[in-house]
């Protein structure tokens, strides 16, 4: 598998396993310390032929996803579950299989960019991502099912609404989620 796009990973061994799954260029961020260089980069290869964030699904990845994003609107996005980046207690992309990583990238979203938001923070209360006592599972299930990832339930708001994820989508995945917790 070939992609097109620059696809931006934290660091050396996370490029070995993207080297292991699919061909592919990557920028290196070389960790949470992101430079005013390595952004200009990324600018670059944006304009050049897109870009593809795929950083560790923990902390200081999504602070890395969040710096890419803000300075470089329209990215394409990739996410493991942390199940699949999870070996020995180290968290990372470097420990995923070649297949989750081909499926990570197969499932790549984009930055929709409108005005109007297509889920209200009522719906998050709603639909108990929030405010409920299972909120956290319900959004793990979610962000898993919809490839989005992990989120608070701000961050999983702002990921719905920002990745163009479709009220169908949404639905299936929910009802989904709420079969799969009735006994």
């Amino acid at each position: 598998m070939k992609i097109k796009e620059v696809i931006v990973v934290e660091g050396y061994h996370d490029k070995q396993a993207i080297d292991a799954a699919v061909q592919a260029d990557c920028l290196l961020s070389n960790g949470s310390a992101v430079s005013e260089s390595f952004l200009k980069q990324v600018e670059r290869a944006a304009r050049d032929r897109g870009v593809i964030v795929f950083t560790d699904p923990d902390g200081p990845g999504e602070r890395i996803r969040r710096l890419v994003s803000r300075r470089v609107p329209g990215c394409k996005h990739a996410f493991l579950p942390k199940r699949e980046a999870l070996a020995n207690g180290d968290l990372g992309i470097e420990n995923a299989s070649p297949d989750s990583i081909r499926r990570a990238l197969e499932s790549v979203r984009t930055e929709w960019s409108g005005t109007e938001p297509e889920f209200s923070w009522q719906e998050m209360i709603e639909y108990g991502l929030t405010a409920h006592p299972d909120a956290s599972r319900r959004r793990e299930i979610l962000g898993e099912k919809l490839g989005i990832g992990y989120g608070n339930a701000k961050a999983m708001w702002k990921k719905l609404n920002m990745l163009g994820v479709s009220r169908e989508e949404f639905q299936a995945c929910f009802t989904e989620i709420k079969e799969e917790s009735t006994p």
